[in-house]
């Protein structure tokens, strides 16, 4: 007697549920993707925090060191200037504090507080520093703009010119805090609609 023949075979047609090997597969292959484009978005982050610190960092040094003498005027004799070096001051130190956040995040993928807390303390100080800081460089700026043809500059050339250039640090750190103030706002509506950090 003749073997039956073996079935046919049937491939997978439209509507045809995926086989589970190419399911685990995909399912696999996306969170690869979502994984390598959350490292990216962290170091981005990472880069424009540092970026922060670096330049707020340099304003208040330059605020600081400038004094040229006894007969000279000084930073702390003008309040914008003193305000100036307070607020890029205080943006130093928070952007430090959150260059090492965001370090730890991409060291061991996880937030440094509860996810929670941590999205919505980064956006909310990055929104009030932010603010801050462009509310310093523009007092700075309004000043610098009335010592331009006033006794202080013809007497100290010197001293505006170091004014001048740490308001544009200032206003430089001001920038990339307020692209890391978008980036997270992103995350934090990434939560609100997904329940995660970042978009899968």
């Amino acid at each position: 007697m003749r073997s039956p023949p073996p079935p046919p075979h049937h491939s997978p047609r439209n509507g045809d549920a995926t086989p589970p090997h190419h399911y685990h597969h995909h399912r696999h292959y996306q969170s690869t993707v979502s994984v390598q484009k959350l490292r990216r978005f962290n170091w981005l982050i990472l880069v424009l925090r540092l970026a922060a610190f670096c330049f707020a960092l340099a304003s208040s040094i330059f605020s600081a060191t400038n004094s040229r003498g006894p007969s000279s005027p000084h930073w702390y004799d003008f309040e914008a200037l003193r305000y100036v070096f307070a607020a890029n001051a205080m943006v130093a130190l928070y952007s430090l504090f959150e260059t090492g956040a965001s370090v730890w995040e991409i060291l061991k993928n996880a937030t440094l507080f509860p996810e929670t807390f941590q999205l919505w303390f980064d956006f909310s100080h990055d929104q009030v520093f932010a603010y801050i800081l462009m509310s310093a460089e523009s007092a700075g700026t309004a000043l610098a703009r009335t010592l331009k043809g006033s006794e202080t500059c013809a007497a100290s050339s010197a001293f505006c010119i170091q004014s001048d250039i740490a308001i544009a640090l200032g206003f430089a750190g001001f920038l990339f805090l307020a692209f890391s103030s978008l980036l997270s706002g992103f995350r934090v509506v990434c939560f609100l609609v997904s329940g995660s950090r970042f978009p899968n």
